[in-house]
């Protein structure tokens, strides 16, 4: 059995990012040589994410819409992860 790993770093400019990896992922399947099999495609960072879908302009705001609505960005007092923790001894 043949395997091939490669890892992608991506830096983002904004708050949330869409990057459409496909061509990158695509030239990996290509430098493997492996011709039949299965791709695993996952993300290695807690606040990242991998999806298959459309690169289509109209469903990236509806993830936005439904992102904002899930865990809106302000405000920020709102999220216990945005202060400062507390040692406990």
């Amino acid at each position: 059995m043949k395997s091939y790993r490669k890892e992608l770093w991506f830096e983002t400019r904004k708050r949330r990012e869409y990057i459409n990896i496909t061509p990158l992922v695509r030239k990996c399947l290509e430098e493997s040589g492996i011709r039949e099999g299965l791709l695993l495609c996952n993300a290695m960072q807690i606040a990242a994410s991998v999806f298959i879908n459309d690169d289509e302009g109209g469903l990236h705001q509806d993830f936005e819409t439904w992102l904002e609505g899930l865990a809106p960005e302000k405000p920020y007092d709102r999220y216990r992860h945005n202060d400062y923790e507390l040692m406990l001894v």
